[in-house]
């Protein structure tokens, strides 16, 4: 069964949504503030959320500019009552994937979600396996390994998990909350404590930071963590052998040949 988060904060409207979408077969759950139904984005992952903009405690925009930070691909429709057209970019520029404004058609909003939960959490197609590098650490999404100076490193499932997580965000600040939420499942409510977060932290550096003049994962203090990676040279290619990895290369050789020429050299053939 599919299931749609709602997040409206006016009571009747609210309750009109969940009725029907449970009618049309979904799991409904809703919220009725910001950090309500942000919490629920993030810890139970809908298949669709319908958002509105004006909420409590937290508007809709910041909502949505907090969920892409951590899940890119979630289908998220924004109501709004205000018909700016202003309004309505900067909603797409956070990553909106669909817009209604009130009061709007019951069908139409029910279709237009339907529409999104048959997309799935991606309109895009799948991308190829990639390989990401930092210093002298090679680590492969696909098949699931990592290398140090080209030879293999043991890593347990949570400590790759943890790796690929901090890759994939890199450059921004994820706290120790977050990771619990994101790849154990579970938060300080239920009795697991960041310390399991610092613990597999320690490993991988343990295991990968030899060789660094700074650790790759940095600690931000009372904050969380931040790889790093981002002041240092990260590559996202293809895996060896594909066709794309030769794309670059004849660019350059291309690129060389212009600049050979423009100095009036000959060393380049058209």
């Amino acid at each position: 069964m599919k299931r749609v988060l709602i997040v409206e904060d006016e009571e009747g409207l609210l309750e009109d949504l969940q009725h029907n979408f449970k009618y049309e077969g979904y799991d409904v759950m809703t919220a009725k503030t910001g950090v309500e139904g942000l919490k629920l984005a993030l810890k139970q992952k809908p298949d669709a959320v319908v958002l509105d903009i004006m909420l409590p405690q937290k508007d809709g925009f910041t909502v949505l500019k907090e969920l892409r930070q951590r899940h890119r691909d979630m289908p998220v429709l924004v109501l709004t009552a205000r018909n700016f057209e202003a309004d309505v970019l900067k909603g797409f520029d956070l990553g909106a994937d669909d817009y209604m404004t009130k009061p709007f058609g019951l069908k139409e909003l029910l279709a237009r979600v339907r529409r999104l939960v048959q997309r799935g959490p991606s309109g895009a197609p799948v991308p190829g396996p990639t390989i990401y590098t930092f210093g002298d650490v090679e680590v492969r999404f696909e098949p699931r390994e990592v290398l140090k100076t080209g030879k293999p490193v043991a890593l347990s499932y949570k400590e790759f998990e943890l790796l690929r997580y901090m890759i994939e965000h890199r450059g921004r600040t994820v706290s120790r909350e977050e990771l619990l939420e994101e790849i154990w499942g579970v938060d300080e409510e239920l009795g697991v404590t960041t310390r399991t977060v610092d613990t597999h932290v320690s490993n991988l550096r343990s295991k990968l930071g030899a060789g660094f003049a700074q650790p790759f994962i940095v600690a931000v203090h009372k904050v969380g963590y931040n790889t790093g990676v981002g002041r240092r040279r990260v590559r996202r290619s293809p895996l060896p052998h594909a066709p794309a990895s030769r794309t670059p290369r004849a660019s350059t050789s291309r690129r060389a040949a212009g600049r050979r020429r423009a100095r009036g050299g000959t060393g380049a053939r058209s």
